[in-house]
């Protein structure tokens, strides 16, 4: 994003247990750098017939080592998010 431009690098839809394990390609290694994740609550909230607050929810992070292993969790209820640097 060195010119404010965003590049995709992964999409994908969460599994049955809220968890999207093949967002970045196998072959992908994440460079240090700063990467944003878009969650489409509104397809979420609507596929469970819930009408959600935010349309989406949206994380900007840094990665400082590309070496290590990024989990970011998305804790959601129709009115609120938080997340948070998981292990």
């Amino acid at each position: 994003m060195d010119d404010g431009a965003w590049a995709p690098v992964g999409s994908g839809v969460t599994d049955d247990d809220g968890r999207l394990r093949t967002l970045v390609p196998a072959a992908m290694r994440l460079v240090v750098g700063v990467y944003r994740l878009t969650f489409d609550t509104d397809l979420y909230f609507s596929s469970l017939g819930v009408e959600g607050f935010f349309p989406e929810a949206v994380i900007v992070f840094h990665v400082r080592d590309a070496g290590q292993h990024h989990h970011v969790p998305l804790l959601l209820s129709p009115f609120g998010y938080s997340t948070y640097r998981g292990s």
